[in-house]
């Protein structure tokens, strides 16, 4: 890459015409009775139920689970990076530049039981948030952090209890590298996935996955007896019974299941 000419060096460029951060307005939460009934739902089971429905573009692939055996399901709160460019995000006093960006705005609108989802394209190089962060997050209830990037702190963020997903880790700040906080709760993309603020993140060992909120009871109504005769067909499957007339149920493995069901009502 060829180094800027050193008679430029000294000139102060033209700021360009926006102002930072982006507010996206506030988050609009699902009923919290609803969130709760999804909390019955895996990842797995939300996945292959949106894909049936014809939403296809749900699992956010590349962010691995952080903290194992944790399950999250909340609302998503959002926050954007973007590209940095010299006009606009300045490279001089970056990480005090931070603490009036998007990532410190974004905090302060976390309620009790939030996930926080962050777009970074999946950067291996900017850590979007860090120890401090991460306690300040659970300290106002948030429940879960999912990140298409990396996260720095990870030896003391492990110590804290807060659920994570993320692309990786490194030891850069927020925008060291070729990333700089941009806006918050606004739509964002996760490894090509969209995701509203207000959207359900469920995630789990299996990874992540985004319910919209719309769809929501649509979800819960086909769900939650999907897994419960799942529950029968696992059981029958544990004695030794026949795949193919317990997995999935045939009209005569049905016919039990229905059975065991008012037996157990």
């Amino acid at each position: 890459m060829a180094k800027p000419d050193p008679k430029y060096s000294d000139i102060d460029l033209p700021r360009a015409a926006i102002s930072l951060p982006i507010d996206g307005g506030p988050v609009q939460r699902p009923d919290p009775d609803l969130v709760k009934q999804l909390e019955q739902v895996s990842s797995a089971t939300a996945s292959a139920m949106m894909h049936r429905l014809g939403v296809r573009q749900t699992f956010i692939q590349g962010p691995l689970p952080r903290t194992l055996g944790r399950k999250v399901v909340g609302p998503a709160v959002t926050l954007s990076f973007m590209p940095q460019r010299e006009d606009v995000f300045s490279g001089k006093a970056q990480e005090g530049a931070e603490k009036r960006s998007a990532l410190w705005a974004v905090f302060d609108t976390v309620e009790p039981g939030d996930i926080l989802c962050v777009q970074a394209f999946g950067s291996r190089y900017t850590g979007c948030l860090g120890e401090m962060l991460a306690t300040y997050f659970r300290g106002r209830g948030g429940k879960g952090i999912v990140v298409d990037g990396c996260v720095r702190d990870w030896p003391n963020i492990q110590k804290i209890d807060v659920a994570l997903w993320t692309v990786g880790f490194t030891p850069n700040y927020a925008s060291q590298a070729e990333l700089a906080p941009w806006a918050y709760n606004v739509p964002v993309t996760l490894s090509n996935v969209l995701v509203l603020p207000g959207d359900v993140i469920i995630a789990d060992d299996d990874g992540a996955v985004v319910v919209p909120q719309q769809m929501i009871p649509l979800v819960l109504e086909h769900t939650l007896e999907h897994e419960e005769w799942e529950v029968f067909s696992r059981i029958k499957l544990a004695e030794g019974g026949a795949l193919s007339k317990y997995y999935p149920l045939n009209d005569e493995g049905w016919a039990e299941y229905e059975a065991w069901k008012k037996r157990n009502e």
